[in-house]
C-alpha cells in the first residue's frame, strides 16, 4: 500500500479562468492491477480520497483473496464481468456488471473478492479516508445492484448526490463519486457543492479535453476551488470523478489501514489481529 512514484507534475492553467491540472499520473501496473494512486503519494492531495487502483482481470484468474482494513472505506465499483464476495460482517454473495460494493472497515473487517464467470472483471476500486467519528466504529457493508445505483444525463452516481439523483450508499457526506460516459464531442459540466475543493479524474476509455489539456488513460487532480469544470469527450470517452470537502486529519498508515492517529490505527491493527486469529482457527485463511 505504500508504494510510491513520482506522478507526472504539471501546473497548467485553464485559458478560461477555470481551475488548473496540478498533478497527472498514469499508475504503475503490475499484472491485472494498476495502482494508480496510494496514501503515501496523491493520495495526500485528494484526501478523503486515499487509494485507486483500476483492475481487469481475465476470467477464471484469481481475484482479492481475504485480507483487512481498518480505518477507511474501500468502494469497488464494477464496470464489467462480476464477482463473488465475502466478508466478516457476514455478508456474500455475487455482484454483477455495474454493481457497487461499499465497505466501511471502521475498526476492522477482513473481506475476500473473486471474478466470476466468462466475461473479463474490470472496474476500480477506491479507498476513501473515515471521518474519526466512524474510523473505529462498527464495520458496515453493502452491495448495490446494477439497477439501484441512479444515474443523471451520462453521469451514474457512486457516492453522494448530483443532478437531483442520490446514491443510496451509507457514505459519509461531503463525497461525490461518479462514473460518467460521453459520446465523442459531447460536453459535461460539473458544479462542485459548497466546500468541494478537492476534485480529480480518471479516464479509462478514450480522451477528454478539460483545463486546456487533453488526458488519455491517467489521472489528473485539480487545483482546490469550487469552480466548475466542463469535460469535452474527443472520441467515446469513460471515466471517473471525485469531488469532496478536504479530509482534514493527517493520514496515519499501517499495512491496510488508514487512521487519524497512532491510536486510533493501534486500535483498528489490535482488532484485525483479533478477527485474523478467528479466520486461522476456522481455517479460511
Amino acid at each position: 500500500m505504500n508504494t510510491t512514484f513520482a506522478p507526472i507534475a504539471s501546473h497548467t492553467p485553464d485559458a478560461a479562468g477555470g481551475r488548473d491540472i496540478v498533478a497527472r499520473t498514469r499508475g504503475r501496473t503490475h499484472g491485472p492491477v494498476t495502482r494508480v494512486f496510494s496514501p503515501g503519494d496523491i493520495g495526500q492531495l485528494v484526501k478523503p480520497f486515499v487509494f485507486l487502483d483500476h483492475f481487469d482481470f481475465t476470467p477464471g484468474a484469481p481475484g482479492f483473496p481475504m485480507h483487512p482494513h481498518s480505518g477507511i472505506a474501500t468502494v469497488s465499483v464494477l464496470l464489467s464481468g462480476a464477482f463473488s464476495y465475502e466478508d466478516t460482517t457476514g455478508a456474500s454473495g455475487v455482484l454483477g456488471p455495474g454493481g457497487v460494493e461499499w465497505m466501511q472497515a471502521g475498526n476492522g473487517v477482513w473481506h475476500v473478492g473473486d471474478p466470476v464467470g466468462a466475461e473479463k472483471l474490470t472496474g476500480y476500486q477506491v479507498w476513501v479516508a473515515l471521518p474519526r467519528e466512524r474510523e473505529n466504529g462498527v464495520a458496515q457493508s453493502q452491495y448495490v445492484a446494477p439497477e439501484d445505483v441512479p444515474d443523471t444525463g451520462a453521469a451514474r452516481v457512486i457516492l453522494g448526490s448530483h443532478g437531483g439523483a442520490h446514491s443510496t450508499v451509507l457514505a459519509p457526506a461531503g463525497m461525490n463519486l461518479l462514473h460518467v460516459r460521453l459520446a465523442d464531442g459531447q460536453t459535461w459540466r460539473y458544479q462542485p457543492p459548497a466546500g468541494h475543493t478537492v476534485a480529480w479524474t480518471h479516464v479509462r476509455q478514450g480522451s477528454l479535453m478539460v483545463a486546456d489539456q487533453t488526458l488519455t488513460n491517467e489521472l489528473a487532480v485539480f487545483s482546490e476551488s469550487e469552480a466548475a469544470l466542463e469535460f469535452i469527450a474527443l472520441g467515446d470517452a469513460e471515466f471517473i470523478f471525485g469531488s469532496a470537502v478536504k479530509h482534514p486529519h493527517e493520514l496515519v498508515m499501517g499495512s491496510y489501514s488508514v487512521h487519524t492517529s497512532p491510536e486510533a490505527l493501534a486500535r483498528g491493527e489490535t482488532e484485525i489481529r483479533r478477527i485474523g486469529k478467528q479466520l486461522r482457527d476456522q481455517g479460511r485463511i
